[in-house]
């Protein structure tokens, strides 16, 4: 046999379009990733301005607006107490508080809500009053725990969480077929990624809490998000796999890891990432997430029911395509009752000469 008839043997049509999947999700990588993160800008940061008159205030705000770069979205509150209670609401990054008897001003900023947004903030408002030859003093309302540096564990606990989802689902579909032969077996696995969820969502609150003292925050509350999150993304890669066999495990990569981790506020927060990553990140699993666990920590559970229907979609959409289409797939089969195949042989089973059966017939 000749080296060209070896390679046209070894090499299958679809080994050669898995090997450009695998090409293309490297290339989307690094371009997702680097795209995002190589060079952080705050736009339009939430941001707002206190002063004693409303006069005052409104020229603040004005200046703060006019910056080069527009880094600053502020708007004039009433006081000191509001400013705070936007902040720890979620509603703001930050915010200034003039004192017209002096030089020095107060900045308010939430470390907690990402530690590269509030440093950047303190830089910005200190350069635009030293050209009004004031001074700042920063004040940390939200503070991220010391155990957590710059602020990343909450989202490398979301990290985590999602990496569990789709290994558990990439696993079955490794060991029993990517597609479930019916509706019974799809259950199955629903109900495998349930308990999955449970205990890995409970594993991960325990580690960061009370094992590293990572991250404060309740237990409980932290336990669910992990759970959800673990759900959510695991019912979304079994649903790829239910529609498209093995290539899900690639689709779920580039929504979650491709898509999702950059954008999802982790290194550096929503206000300072490029337009696309700022848009996406909030509707996906991975940045919903992250905003969550930071909720939970650092700003008292609030603002958080957005992030948490985002990733309840999710897992209804993903469990209910996967139903849906193992449902649809199980009759057109006709498999029986037991999951196996007209032929009675059970789905999975080597074809004839020890090879895969096909995609009919396959499938746990």
């Amino acid at each position: 046999m000749t080296l060209a008839s070896e390679v046209r043997s070894a090499v299958t049509p679809r080994a050669a379009l898995l090997v450009v999947g695998v090409l293309a999700l490297q290339l989307l990588f690094i371009a997702s990733y680097v795209g995002a993160l190589h060079d952080p800008k705050p736009t339009d940061v939430p941001f707002g301005v206190v002063a004693p008159t409303a006069a005052a205030a409104g020229r603040t705000a004005d200046g703060l607006a006019a910056l080069p770069g527009d880094p600053l979205d502020p708007r004039v509150l009433p006081d000191a107490a509001e400013a705070r209670r936007q902040i720890t609401d979620r509603r703001i990054d930050g915010a200034l508080l003039v004192d017209p008897r002096g030089a020095t001003d107060t900045l308010l900023v939430a470390s907690g809500g990402g530690k590269a947004l509030a440093t950047a903030l303190e830089q910005i408002v200190t350069e635009a009053e030293g050209a009004q030859r004031r001074t700042v003093r920063t004040v940390d309302v939200a503070p991220a725990s010391t155990e957590d540096f710059n602020g990343l564990s909450a989202f490398y606990l979301v990290v985590g969480w999602c990496v569990g989802g789709y290994l558990l689902a990439s696993v079955l579909a490794i060991s029993a077929g990517a597609r479930p032969a019916n509706t019974r077996r799809a259950i199955i696995r629903l109900a495998v990624l349930a308990l999955s969820a449970l205990l890995g969502g409970l594993g991960g609150a325990v580690i960061v809490g009370p094992v590293l003292g990572a991250l404060p925050g309740s237990i409980p509350a932290l336990w669910g998000l992990g759970a959800l999150v673990v759900f959510s993304v695991g019912a979304v890669t079994l649903a790829l796999q239910a529609l498209t066999g093995i290539v899900g495990i690639g689709l779920a990569v580039l929504l979650i890891v491709i898509a999702g981790n950059p954008s999802a506020g982790g290194a550096f927060p929503g206000p300072m990432l490029p337009d696309f990553w700022r848009a996406i990140g909030p509707g996906l699993p991975p940045g919903a997430g992250t905003w969550t666990a930071r909720s939970i920590a650092y700003f008292q559970g609030n603002a958080v029911s957005g992030s948490l229907q985002v990733l309840s979609v999710w897992a209804v959409a993903g469990t209910v395509v996967t139903l849906v289409v193992s449902s649809l797939r199980g009759a057109g089969d006709g498999a029986g009752p037991d999951g196996a195949g007209p032929d009675g042989a059970a789905p999975g089973d080597p074809g004839p000469g020890g090879g895969e059966r096909p995609a009919a017939a396959a499938g746990t």
